[in-house]
């Protein structure tokens, strides 16, 4: 019988049959490959130190091989214009020494680094990111909401430092602020370009339209406001839509009504023209400006771009992939797209609408496909607490994430997030490390523990598949149906861990392979929605 054969050919050894340290990471059309030419599934998660009094480093090498256990084999790494450049054209090399140790760290434990240049209401002076010498406001008033990210539309100060930044208006020492942006960026890239720990250079987090922005919000608002009259026969005054939104529950009970994706994609898309334009005439350029400025010193990285901030929440972007210096596309761009529900960072999270976060993901591969690169999703998630709400959301994206083969990095990190149910019941999970040819489809099903995956070897490829395994222990290896089966295939663990690896030897033959197996569930983390 099959699984005769199977539980026969099935091994298990001790050793560290996977490397520790990491191989170059390219791109082929929407996949990642590594250096030996398998297909790559990033599953990270984000770490940002944003505290000024700490010059924005802590991290310990401990720290890192526990995410190691956890299966992560990337980290989106916070880095801030603040602590590169503090002062006009001079870099501190001490912060970038330290950059560089936990590079060492991450790659010592098998993870990949992507080098993500935060910001957060662009600037130091109001959340993190640009020095105070390059937040030129023009005097224009900063102003808070009850959510920190209302700042993005309340704030002239905010809106003004990012039109300074767009127009790349001259800082005090005569250059212009995208140009110290451009050095800063060729700084680092000096640094990292032998490194192959390093995957890539997230350019820029959450690029913001800065005054353009508060033309944005209204129309996306009026539109709500006539689907409302619509349905109810009561017209909302302006004032009367933007006090719904300036309200947590009252934006909860909006956004209620919009749970059909049909209805939400009707209300953001009057905003797509507007959006787009920022896109294509501000954006693009800066991204072309940066890339030139990282390509005279590094050739061998991939260059991350990320939509505009409004991208978050679902509107089509209008990007494209920056170009070489001989004039035609860069073949090492990725899309380092953010998704976000609208009702994140208040406390009816809990209650984020699938559907709404269907159609969000959905648009981010139409994007990925359009500009025939591949996606991985900076950020996502933000949940917190120990509800089981917030782990069926995380499963549910997660889901998604399945469908369409994306890699993603969770937002984010922090002390004591493995006691949360949606860190345990979602975030860790089996998944396909590395596919010895090209990924077709996998998934994990919570409920049942069944795991399922198929994949198309290439003759070429030589490095086995590679399935990571939370808990070795787990794995009810009679379940196990390997497809065509293969003597040698090994279950490793990993040194001083629960957690390992199913290693899936090739065939050398172009063929369709196939796996499935069940993890043992010690107990139902949560109920799992249909």
């Amino acid at each position: 019988p099959f699984l005769n054969c199977c539980r026969k050919a099935v091994q298990t050894d001790e050793n560290d049959l996977i490397p520790a340290s990491v191989n170059p990471i390219s791109v082929s059309g929407t996949r990642f490959i590594d250096s030996y030419g398998r297909q790559v599934i990033f599953n990270g998660i984000n770490r940002v130190n944003k505290d000024q009094k700490m010059n924005y480093v802590k991290d310990s090498a401990g720290s890192y091989e526990q995410l190691g256990r956890w299966g992560f084999n990337i980290v989106r790494l916070g880095i801030i214009w603040d602590g590169v450049e503090p002062e006009p054209g001079k870099f501190d090399e001490s912060y970038l020494d330290k950059v560089v140790e936990i590079v060492e760290q991450a790659s010592r434990n098998g993870i990949h680094i992507l080098l993500d240049m935060h910001q957060d209401l662009y600037s130091v002076a109001y959340s993190d990111g640009a020095p105070l010498w390059a937040t030129l406001t023009d005097d224009k008033p900063h102003i808070q909401g009850s959510i920190w990210s209302d700042a993005y539309f309340m704030s002239p100060a905010v809106q003004k430092a990012f039109d300074n930044f767009w127009t790349n208006k001259q800082a005090p020492d005569g250059t212009g602020l995208q140009d110290h942006y451009a050095s800063m960026w060729q700084q680092i890239a000096k640094r990292f370009a032998n490194n192959p720990a390093v995957i890539g250079y997230d350019i820029m987090n959450e690029p913001f339209n800065g005054s353009q922005g508060n033309y944005i919000l209204p129309l996306i608002l009026t539109e709500y406001a006539r689907m409302y009259a619509e349905e109810t026969g009561t017209t909302l005054s302006q004032d009367e839509v933007m006090n719904i939104w300036a309200d947590e529950d009252s934006r909860f009970e909006a956004l209620s009504g919009m749970q059909d994706a049909w209805k939400y994609s009707r209300v953001l898309d009057v905003a797509t023209e507007i959006c787009q334009q920022f896109e294509k005439e501000t954006l693009q350029p800066m991204y072309q400006k940066i890339s030139n400025a990282i390509r005279k010193v590094d050739t061998t990285h991939i260059l991350f771009l990320e939509h505009s901030y409004f991208g978050n929440t679902g509107i089509r972007s209008g990007i494209e992939p920056v170009k070489g210096r001989n004039g035609m596309t860069d073949p090492l761009v990725a899309y380092a797209a953010h998704g976000y529900d609208l009702l994140v960072d208040t406390r009816n999270y809990d209650s984020q609408s699938h559907s709404r976060v269907e159609l969000i993901f959905s648009r981010i591969r139409e994007t990925s496909e359009r500009m025939n690169v591949p996606v991985l999703v900076g950020e996502w998630g933000a949940l917190s607490g120990n509800s089981v709400a917030a782990a069926t959301n995380a499963y549910a994206i997660l889901k998604i994430f399945e469908r369409y083969l994306f890699s993603e990095t969770y937002w984010a990190y922090y002390p004591g997030i493995e006691k949360n149910l949606y860190f345990n019941a979602a975030l860790i999970r089996p998944y396909p490390r590395y596919t010895g040819g090209r990924l077709r489809n996998y998934s994990y099903d919570q409920g049942t523990g069944i795991f399922t995956c198929s994949w198309e070897e290439i003759p070429e490829v030589k490095a086995p598949t590679v399935v990571y395994l939370p808990i070795v222990d787990n794995l009810m290896k009679e379940s196990l149906k390997l497809n065509p089966e293969r003597s040698n295939t090994v279950i490793q663990h990993a040194k001083g861990s629960q957690s390992g690896h199913l290693v899936i030897p090739v065939t050398g033959k172009s063929m369709v392979r196939t796996i499935s197996f069940r993890i043992k569930k010690s107990q139902e983390p949560f109920s799992i929605i249909e």
